[in-house]
This record gives structure tokens, sequence and C-alpha cells, in this order.
């Protein structure tokens, strides 16, 4: 971790962004205003605009939704601003003087200012919501967004997901809870879903925002389309807030709705993003829930994690597993899960170790399980004329 000094802490290990937000086209103001999970936000919708060839006029803006997911928000900002106004928390009340010097505090408490901000962004004046369930908020702003879509809300939607959660109050939360990789010595090889020597995920930190719309509207305007949404579900355990029942039968569930909606059959699936987080629990979890909902399928089709190469950045996650399932359907080739040296005997799935492999992938399952009982399954499938 570079971002703070992280002496004396239990996790001292982070896959942080190589971002410069000004070389990235922010202003200064626009910095000064914005958290550093915003100005992530920013940036990847710029991008993916971009990337759509959705020039300003396009599209009405009436007809331009958002919907941006986060786990924690502002959370840099925020603590940044009470460390200042508190004197490093030596203040009980806090100095009302210095916080008359931070405008922006506001924008930092409340995790919508990010939607407001990528509204800004694209223009858009269609719904604009924030999604915020953990470490699923990813793919279910991506389903909210796609959902705006189907109902007529919008023509285009703008969804994705943004976190920046690498600060002493976040990494103090899952150093708490034991969480966390303490692999501080080899910090390249310490996330390592389905390995028998796994010890908790690495904190990370990242943005992606996807460019959704009805694919006839897509192929109309000549857009490139990288694949369709054709099947989405959220369940939850009502269980315990870090605990997961080891059947994996909640997300099962998840996953067996998903396939419903989308009128596929286990053995269509061709290519599963796990959750992959490298904690016991989890993996133990998802891998029983694939088994559950996919039958004998789950021993043929292959499973990776590509946490195992750019961490665990929470919230936005999801949204970063969405676009890299995108392009796993357009470049046929599975990621694959770095690390995983020594399989977990009690693991027995196909978790592709060590090198990405060519295949056909024409439906791809992005699962995802956040602390709280948060359980989503998302399919994606190349799209007719993808």
């Amino acid at each position: 971790i570079s971002l703070f000094d992280a002496t004396g802490f239990r996790s001292r290990i982070a896959a942080e962004c190589d971002f410069d937000p000004i070389a990235s086209g922010l202003t200064e103001q626009e910095v000064a205003r914005m958290d550093r999970a915003a100005q992530f936000a920013v940036v990847s919708t710029a991008e993916a605009l971009a990337d759509a060839g959705l020039e300003p006029g396009r599209v009405a803006p009436e007809r331009i939704g958002v919907s941006v997911g986060t786990a924690v928000g502002c959370t840099m900002a925020l603590e940044d601003a009470y460390v200042d106004v508190s004197d490093r928390g030596a203040r009980w009340e806090v100095d009302a003087t210095r916080a008359a010097d931070l405008p922006h505090l506001y924008r930092a408490l409340v995790p919508s200012s990010i939607a407001a901000e990528v509204a800004w962004t694209a223009g858009a004046e269609a719904a604009a919501c924030a999604v915020s369930t953990g470490c699923t908020s990813g793919l279910d702003a991506v389903g909210q967004g796609a959902h705006l879509v189907a109902e007529g809300a919008a023509d285009i939607v703008i969804a994705g997901a943004t976190d920046a959660p690498i600060s002493p109050i976040t990494v103090a939360c899952f150093d708490t809870i034991k969480a966390t990789s303490i692999n501080n010595t080899d910090p390249a090889h310490a996330s390592r879903p389905f390995d028998r020597d796994r010890d908790g995920f690495v904190l990370g930190e990242g943005a992606a925002m996807l460019v959704l719309e009805d694919a006839e509207h897509a192929r109309r305007r000549g857009a490139h389309i990288y694949c369709e949404i054709v099947g989405y579900a959220q369940r939850s355990n009502a269980y315990h807030m870090t605990g997961l029942k080891p059947d994996g039968l909640d997300m099962a569930e998840a996953i067996r709705v998903a396939l419903g909606r989308a009128g596929l059959r286990p053995e269509d699936v061709d290519y599963i993003n796990a959750h992959g987080s490298g904690t016991k629990q989890n993996d133990r979890h998802e891998t029983a829930a694939f088994k559950a909902s996919l039958g004998r399928r789950a021993w043929q089709v292959p499973v990776s994690s590509i946490k195992s190469m750019i961490g665990h950045s929470l919230g936005a996650i999801g949204a970063l597993e969405a676009a890299a399932c995108a392009l796993a359907i357009e470049h046929d080739v599975v990621p694959p899960t770095a690390n995983l040296h020594h399989p977990d005997p009690d693991l027995d799935l196909d978790y592709v170790p060590h090198q990405a492999r060519r295949h056909v992938n024409d439906v791809v399952l992005s699962v995802g399980s956040g602390f709280g009982g948060f359980q989503t399954a998302m399919l994606l499938a190349r799209g007719a004329a993808a």
C-alpha cells in the first residue's frame, strides 16, 4: 500500500490503480471536487461513451440513464476530511471553522453524488440511481441498468461501478474480521483463489462503466456489440453479515433463476466468471453453488477468477468482471486464475490455473457474493450481430 502509511496494519498490500486524474482528462477543479472513486467513474464513463461512438447530441438527454454501483462510496474524501477537522481524531467535537473550508464534503457523504457526476458527464437526464449492495454492487448496477432499458425508461444507460477503498478505515475494517491476505512479503502472489494456501482477498480499487442499450437500437446506429445481457437474478441468504452457508444454495437459486429468465439450460454455459475472492468459505460456497445449479455441467465448464490478478475492488469488481466477460466472449478466451499452485483438494472443478485458454464462449455466467448475504448471477451471451 502506497496511498497511505500502512505500518501497523495486519494487511499492508493492495491492488492500487496507476491513475493520474489530470492526465486522464479531469480538470483541477474536478479533481478537487471529486473523491477518487468518483474520478474513476467519470473517466471510465468518458472512455465508454467514446468506445460506443456516442457523441453529444446523438441521443436525446432525457433518453439517457445512469446506474452506478459502489460499496463504500467516497470513503477516501470523507475520511480525509474527518481526520482534518478532528485533529486526527483527537477532538470529539470537530472544528467547524475547518469544516467550512470543505465545500464538497457533502458530496463525499452521499454515494449518489457519484451517479450525479456520471450523469453530468454523459448529459443524462433520464433515471439516475446509485446501487449499494456490498460486493455485488457492480453486477446489480448493470442489472438495474439493463432493466431500465428493458422497461423503456431509457434508450441508453451508462451502467457500472466504482470503488476506491484503499484507506485506513477500510483496511482496518477488513483487518478486524481477518478477511484480507497477510502475505505482505509477496503481494504479487497473495491473491490465490481456490488454492490450498489462500489466506484472504487482496483489496483493490477501480471502475468499469458499460453502455447498455436495446439490441435493435444498437444495430440501427451501427454500434459495436460486445455481448448481450440475457439473464440476471439476485438472492439474499438472510443468514449472517459475513458468513456463508457451505451448501451454496442461495447462489445456486440466483443462477437457476437467471438461467430461467434467459431461457437457457446448464449445458449452454461455456464459462463461469467466479466471485473467487480467495477466502476459504467463499471458494467452497460458490463451488457448491455451481454443482447445485448446473449439475454435471459444473465439472465440464471452465471456472476462473480475475481477482487473482486485479484484486477485489469491492462494489466495483462486478462491473469490471462484466467487462472482462464481454471481452472473453468477443475474443473467445478464458482468463486464468493466477497463483493457483496448490489446488485445494476439497475443490474439484476446472479453475483454469496460470494460463489463459482459447475457448468458444457463446454464453458466460458471472456471479457475485457480498457481505450481508447478497448473491447475484448474470448471464451474458454473444449478440446476433456481435
